[in-house]
């Protein structure tokens, strides 16, 4: 299994809810995605501008190819980076 998650910090509020929007169409694409095990949105409590996605691919590979899918080249890279500082965490799961 490979597991990325995700901090996505939102650079003006004022974009907070479009993230959101985004997001949540990104994820409708992605779960559909081969080897998609998990992929999973949280917009924080404590800090509104702090999103993370919890990602779940049965390979490495999977994950690879859903960077060139739509969720990933349609939404996510064009319309979500512009918007946010991107901090990801490649994880081992801790059984």
């Amino acid at each position: 299994m490979f597991c990325i998650n995700v901090w996505l910090t939102v650079k003006d509020s004022g974009n907070i809810g479009a993230v959101a929007g985004l997001l949540a169409e990104a994820t409708l694409w992605t779960r559909k995605e081969p080897g998609c095990l998990r992929f999973e949105v949280y917009h924080s409590e404590s800090d509104p501008q702090k999103f993370l996605l919890v990602e779940r691919w049965e390979q490495k590979s999977d994950w690879e190819t859903h960077r060139t899918a739509k969720a990933f080249s349609e939404i996510y890279a064009p319309k979500v980076l512009p918007l946010v500082d991107r901090e990801p965490h490649i994880s081992t799961l801790v059984e």
